[in-house]
């Protein structure tokens, strides 16, 4: 761990993490918590979503209008979003704004209010929302990915929730789960750029003195199934996910999975794109995915094609996935640990990305992963590893999700048959 980073736990447990960056002139501080989608029970499907919307609506301390406004009165900005493993709140400003920063999202997620009227108005923006992303077809893909992955768990449920979910929804849903899981032991508040650690840890015990202590409830755990999930659309492309079980943040294969992902559909030499849109034309947009969970995972694929090109598409794409346990080449193992490497080199750039990778690392792995640490196991990574990583992601049952004129796709069981 580098000597910039330092780590706290205060005596009601929240976990503060800061990384010290003297070079800069701005901070970036948020809060984490251990609560999102897949910890929802299913008749408040969408309620971690919902309360990121409604914590900005006001709190004990501030108003909707003046939470923003403080912020921005000093050149900062704050968001907020919902992922299934976690809820985040955090803003960035000058160096010596931190503490109303500190302050304010700390306000967030200890004293909002809930309030009903505010809640009837913000429910037509949460579903205004939803329907966007339902006409975003891209978008919609990917949940119906999830649910044929996951199916009948939280895991596989969309982050945003249901429209009738979020219809039935009331205020005592949300006061529910935020006292279950909005917890300080089930949060971390990191902090990086120009600051000082003590400092930090002082205004935390100060501003989340009064937070409910403990942790949440542990959320059920993922049980991948596999499957299709099919949607006629009528719009000029088909919009195809196909994908596998992948590894959890733990597995010894964590980082060869990244690395395999990358050389196969990461970039634009990458083998997907090279022989299925330079070679072949069939797409515009293919890429390879690995999205890691807490005790499981996802790898897979995305391609956008045409109706009349999805005939010859799936078949080059099983064909490619087919071939990935066989000669890998050591010239695209290179090049995909360089893109790694320097994605995860150039993030250290950023003070919002510093934190937001320090919280994510202290919430998963209980500590701050260092930077040669991650390198070294990076570099570690040979062809052997590569191979059997891909066999373990073809072993399992795969899962197909396609949304548009689908009507030339070809049968579930014609695609697996492909992957035999």
């Amino acid at each position: 761990m580098s000597e910039n980073v330092k780590i706290t736990t205060l005596d009601n447990g929240l976990r503060v993490v800061t990384d010290e960056m003297a070079s800069v002139e701005t901070t970036s501080a948020g809060v984490w918590v251990e609560a999102g989608a897949r910890f929802e029970a299913p008749q408040v499907g969408g309620v971690s979503h919902v309360l990121e919307h409604m914590t900005f609506k006001g709190t004990k301390q501030r108003t909707a209008q003046s939470l923003v406004e403080e912020i921005e009165a000093v050149g900062g900005h704050i968001n907020a979003y919902t992922s299934r493993e976690n809820t985040a709140y955090y803003a960035k400003t000058l160096k010596e704004d931190i503490g109303l920063t500190i302050d304010i999202v700390s306000d967030l997620v200890i004293n909002a209010t809930l309030d009903n009227d505010e809640f009837e108005r913000e429910r037509g923006v949460i579903l205004q929302e939803i329907h966007q992303a339902n006409d975003t077809p891209d978008e919609v893909v990917y949940d119906l990915f999830q649910i044929a992955a996951y199916p009948d768990q939280p895991l596989g449920r969309p982050v945003l929730g249901y429209h009738d979910d979020i219809n039935a929804m009331d205020r005592s849903a949300m006061q529910g789960y935020m006292a279950e899981h909005y917890r300080s032991g089930g949060m971390v508040l990191a902090a990086a750029g120009n600051l000082k650690h003590d400092e930090v840890v002082d205004m935390a015990a100060s501003h989340f003195a009064s937070a409910p202590t403990g942790k949440g409830k542990i959320h059920p755990a993922a049980k991948y199934s596999g499957g299709e999930m099919r949607e006629v659309r009528d719009i000029e492309q088909i919009h195809i996910v196909l994908g596998f079980e992948g590894f959890d943040y733990f597995d010894d294969d964590f980082y060869a999975a990244g690395i395999l992902s990358g050389l196969f559909g990461g970039g634009m030499s990458s083998r997907l794109f090279q022989e299925v849109r330079e070679k072949r034309g069939l797409v515009y947009s293919v890429y390879s995915f690995f999205s890691p969970y807490a005790d499981s995972g996802l790898f897979g694929v995305y391609a956008g094609t045409g109706e009349k090109e999805v005939e010859e598409l799936i078949p080059v794409i099983t064909d490619e996935l087919s071939k990935l346990d066989g000669n890998i080449g050591a010239e695209e193992i290179i090049r995909a640990k360089a893109q790694i490497k320097s994605s995860l080199l150039m993030s250290l750039e950023s003070t919002s990305s510093r934190a937001e990778q320090l919280a994510r690392q202290i919430s998963v792995f209980g500590r701050a992963i260092p930077i040669q640490e991650a390198v070294d196991k990076i570099e570690a990574v040979n062809e052997e590893d590569i191979k059997r990583v891909a066999a373990r992601f073809l072993a399992s049952p795969p899962t197909l999700a396609a949304v548009g004129p689908i009507g030339k796709l070809e049968s579930f069981d014609k695609i697996k048959s492909r992957l035999n």
